[in-house]
């Protein structure tokens, strides 16, 4: 498979199968019955959830600040706003080029190496997956007997045993043949891992680490408050368990990476992790819809302004 169809079908392929999640969703709750529950949401509570998820992009782009300085940059915030946000923009057409094109804007507007720029946001990213372990560590702790109640009463505890030794077996093969080997794919692999290993530890050798540390857990902070805060918008939510709050955010955080922005995907992945609580089909979608809808118009709004005025605003600085 040559380089243009491969790039055509990391295009392509979201983006249907994001239309396809979207008819589904719909085929589950009619647009008649979405548009009741957005009549009747309490927009006090969406508007705060966008000001949540504002507060936390805004954190992301100051934090990235601190990771440039020791590198000798210190860029504008402006523009690390207003590149964080296009970023996001860009995202909800092609997925992950927006990182790409986060990095060429502190190239073309503060002469940041477009490889050295670009490092930073892996390392951004290392940071935010090991937080995202993290939330789940803590989710299944504290649902640990709701989690195993549930699976024991869909599957043959001997089989979930079963299961999970083998996992662990063949895991530990797996690594271990990773680790030994000196194929193509092992060694790609191994250089990956090493390259997140040495993407974390960096965070402890950066000058400002506690800073970048409290505005990695502020950021994700808001990521959880912003989705708890915008379940109160639907009144067939109010009393929600903090179990399906943090389980449904999980779900919806990984249903992102499935398609564009999380289009189609992230009603239904809310709705798959509240029906393990027992939470009826209609408000579970409708939640999914107007939490999605809310932070994508958000997106639209800030991402368009940014790339609009990054122009503008750097003419009017070196002037």
């Amino acid at each position: 498979m040559n380089h243009k169809i491969k790039r055509i079908l990391k295009i392509t392929l979201p983006l249907l199968l994001g239309v396809f999640l979207v008819w589904y969703s719909l085929s589950k709750v009619s647009v008649e019955e979405l548009l009741v529950y957005a009549k009747n949401a309490d927009y006090t509570w969406i508007i705060s959830g966008m000001f949540l998820g504002l507060l936390s992009h805004l954190s992301r782009a100051y934090r990235w600040r601190f990771q440039l300085e020791p590198m000798g940059y210190n860029i504008k915030l402006g523009n690390s706003v207003m590149a964080v946000f296009a970023t996001y923009l860009i995202n909800y057409t092609i997925p992950r080029a927006g990182e790409v094109a986060r990095a060429s804007i502190l190239t073309n507007y503060e002469d940041v190496p477009f490889e050295k720029g670009f490092g930073t946001i892996v390392a951004e990213r290392i940071a935010d997956m090991i937080v995202m372990l993290g939330i789940i560590t803590m989710t299944l702790f504290l649902q640990f007997e709701f989690i195993y109640g549930f699976l024991v009463e869909k599957f043959n505890p001997i089989k979930i045993i079963i299961a999970l030794a083998i996992g662990l077996l063949l895991l530990f093969f797996f690594l271990r043949y990773i680790k030994n080997s000196e194929s193509k794919i092992a060694l790609k692999i191994r250089t990956f891992i090493n390259g997140l290993v040495e993407g974390a530890l960096s965070i402890f050798k950066m000058k400002k680490k506690w800073a970048f540390i409290f505005h990695t857990l502020f950021i994700w902070g808001m990521y959880v408050l912003m989705f708890y805060v915008t379940s109160f918008s639907i009144g067939d939510l109010h009393g929600i368990s903090m179990g399906a709050i943090l389980i449904g955010f999980i779900s919806a955080s990984f249903s992102i990476a499935a398609t564009n922005g999380g289009i189609g995907s992230y009603p239904l992945a809310i709705y798959a992790a509240f029906s393990i609580f027992g939470i009826a089909e209609e408000p579970s979608i409708a939640f999914g819809w107007i939490m999605w809808a809310s932070q994508t118009l958000m997106i639209i709004v800030f991402g368009g302004l940014s790339l609009i005025y990054l122009p503008i605003y750097n003419r009017v600085k070196s002037k």
